[in-house]
Formats: structure tokens, sequence, C-alpha cells
């Protein structure tokens, strides 16, 4: 069966953050008007740092939206809307882990779209090898620590609700997939 078309009628703009920017959307869905929120982000790129050793370097911080400290794949927003996410990747990492790589080196993995419903956020997912000792360049709000990681455990803490950001779940398990990594 046919869906009917969903026509947007209206946009107001509501909000501007440093990274976002929020918006009531006007829709006409099934005949009937309803009201929408939509949130436009700038964009982010993610990374799977993987040492030598084939332990994921993580990142543990806190996030207010949730009031507690999480342990993610390093990420970050872009700089600026046309800034290359690859470029984004190759900075996070090396501000968040204290590690780095040559840009050439970072692996296109997957894009993920974070929460469809009524935000645009996507973040590409790249993989970092050859990873060389640096500095970590923080910005001032920010307390991160790093851990390593196994797959195998990171994998436990995702199906036992430990892990629960998206972006971070998608990561590891599409790169368990892809690496056929036991």
């Amino acid at each position: 069966m046919k869906q009917p078309p969903v026509v947007r009628l209206d946009r107001t703009f509501k909000y501007q953050g440093s990274i976002l920017t929020m918006y009531q959307d006007t829709i006409l869905a099934n005949g009937h008007e309803a009201h929408w929120d939509f949130i436009h982000h700038i964009g982010a790129a993610a990374v799977v740092p993987v040492t030598r050793e084939g332990k994921i370097l993580m990142v543990r911080q806190y996030r207010n939206a949730l009031d507690r400290y999480t342990l993610e794949v390093p990420a970050g927003a872009l700089d600026a809307p046309d800034e290359p996410k690859i470029d984004c990747a190759h900075r996070e990492l090396e501000e968040e882990t204290g590690f780095k790589t040559e840009k050439e080196k970072l692996e296109y993995l997957i894009s993920v779209n974070t929460t469809v419903a009524f935000c645009d956020e996507a973040i590409d997912i790249f993989v970092a090898r050859d990873l060389v000792p640096s500095k970590q360049n923080l910005d001032e709000e920010e307390c991160i620590d790093v851990e390593e990681w196994t797959v195998k455990d990171l994998e436990e803490k995702i199906f036992q609700g430990e892990i629960t950001d998206g972006k971070t779940i998608a990561a590891i398990l599409a790169y368990a997939r892809k690496y056929d990594i036991k």
C-alpha cells in the first residue's frame, strides 16, 4: 500500500546553538496538519582507533544529556559545514586520544544517522591503524579518559546494555563484522 505524501508546509526557526539549529515544522500528513520538531546538526565524524595489538582505544567522558559517564569511540562535530569528515576524524583522533595516524591511513567504515525521528545528524565512521603516540588536546570543558578494550569485551558491554551510544554500537559491530573479529 502506497503511503500518502507528507508535505512540509512551513519551517519556523526556534534556536541557534554552536552545532545545531532547532526548528518547528508544520507538516501535512494523512490529511492532518501536525507540528514536528526538527534539529539540523552540522555533522560529525568518529573513529575506531585500532592498536598494534588489535585493541580499540575508547574514550570515557561525561555526557550531560544522560548525566553520566559513557564509553564511546572518539568523535566530534565538524568545525564547519563544508569540512571533509575525514579531516574531522583525523583531528578528533588526536585531540581525544593523544594518538594520531596519517590521514591517508584512515579507512571509511560506515555512515550513521543518529536520531532520524527529529534530527539530521550524520556521522561518518573511520578506522585508524598505525597509531603513534602524540598529545591529547582537549577542549577546555572536556574531561576524557582513554581506555584500551578488546572487541569481544566491547561487544559484551553492548549486549549487556552498558554501552548505549548509537554511533559507538554501530562502529564496534560494523568493525567486528567487516574484519571478522571474534
